[in-house]
């Protein structure tokens, strides 16, 4: 049947082809537009899937909260407390070297972003439940397909908030009957944040900064985080994964204010107590394995990957900011610490320190202190 579809279809090419252009150039002619309706078509179709997806969550908030629409005419007093946030300075944000990065991202001399650091007052997991960031709609074209669910769970934070307060009535049942709406929400989150870290624009918009913020505050409300994590837990998993991979692979000149960009999105990630021991574990993996290849190129006088090991650097000062973070809080899940990562990273890290000091000194003082601090956490 394929075959004798072929040949009619090649007949009718033949007996339909227009003078002076060869079969060859007609078919290739017909191609092209048969696969310009279709792309037209896959266009629309994502288009009125987005609105399908709105027009749903606009539905799931109406049920939880009729009144909530009204309720954003509110005074300003009864509404939802919002923190301003310090992302990345745009005036320091140059196109030319990507080599400068800003006051908010700088890296002391121990390597740990200041940014990162938080008041000893104020644990992680709480500064992070309590507040939720102001929306910059003012986004750029890459931005635009992230408006939607970041709105959406915005506005679910903020019910929650007006609800625990008294203001509003709310009713969370609906989110049972209803977790495609927000899980789908959050997997194009996801999947937006990614093509955006995969190629960068700058200025880094506050916006992507601000959208991640929603995403931790959402997991880390635990009446809303359940909804999420049941369905949403491997793709925020492949999200880290994606994230890490970016940071070892980017081989650009100008790659360090993005590699900052992407590294201060893990650490708020790490920040929430549900998704740090995994990517504590995947931090541990990566670095446990960069540390075996670089010591047997090493011991076969072979070359090893230097833009790799540039970027490892980024990865150990994570991994070393959440570890600190861990052993800092007062409620330290000990779930990773005693896990099979570290067992695997222990394991031989002292053969490996003596062998790389003379020629990688700077790694293998950064596997030296995440050994400390991983010993640290265990005694804790």
């Amino acid at each position: 049947y394929l075959k004798i579809s072929k040949l009619a279809l090649a007949f009718a090419i033949i007996h339909s082809k227009p003078p002076g252009k060869s079969c060859k150039e007609y078919t290739e002619h017909l191609a092209k537009t048969v696969s310009e309706q279709d792309f037209g078509w896959k266009l629309k179709v994502e288009a009125l899937e987005a609105e399908v997806l709105r027009l749903r969550q606009e539905l799931l908030l109406n049920k939880i909260c009729p009144r909530f629409c009204l309720e954003n005419d509110a005074p300003a007093e009864t509404l939802l407390d919002r923190e301003c946030l310090n992302p990345m300075s745009s005036s320091s944000q140059l196109e030319d070297s990507g080599c400068d990065v800003s006051n908010d991202y700088a890296f002391n001399s121990l390597g740990i972003a200041s940014d990162f650091q938080q008041s000893e007052h104020v644990g992680p997991s709480k500064h992070w439940q309590e507040r939720v960031p102001l929306l910059n709609l003012c986004c750029t074209a890459k931005e635009e397909s992230l408006t939607a669910p970041v709105q959406f769970l915005q506005h679910l934070l903020e019910i929650r908030k007006l609800s625990e307060r008294g203001i509003l009535q709310a009713d969370f049942t609906e989110l049972e009957n209803d977790s495609f709406t927000i899980c789908n929400s959050v997997s194009q989150l996801l999947d937006g944040l990614t093509v955006f870290y995969n190629s960068p624009k700058f200025p880094v918009s506050n916006f992507l900064t601000e959208a991640v913020c929603v995403l931790v505050s959402l997991i880390t409300d635990t009446k809303l985080s359940n909804h999420v994590l049941k369905k949403c837990f491997k793709k925020l998993e492949e999200f880290k994964k994606n994230l890490i991979q970016i940071i070892l692979r980017n081989s650009n000149v100008n790659r360090f204010q993005a590699l900052h960009a992407v590294s201060h999105t893990l650490v708020l990630l790490g920040r929430n107590n549900i998704l740090r021991n995994s990517l504590i574990s995947l931090l541990l993996s990566e670095l446990r394995q960069f540390a075996e290849q670089l010591l047997q190129a090493h011991q076969i006088q072979d070359m090893h990957d230097i833009t790799q090991y540039e970027n490892i650097f980024l990865l150990c000062m994570i991994l070393e900011q959440l570890l600190q973070n861990e052993t800092e809080e007062s409620n330290v899940s000990s779930s990773d610490c005693d896990g099979e990562e570290k067992i695997k990273f222990l394991k031989n890290l002292d053969q490996i320190i003596l062998h790389l000091s003379d020629e990688f000194p700077l790694f293998s003082l950064y596997l030296w202190r995440v050994s400390v601090l991983l010993n640290s956490a265990q005694i804790q």
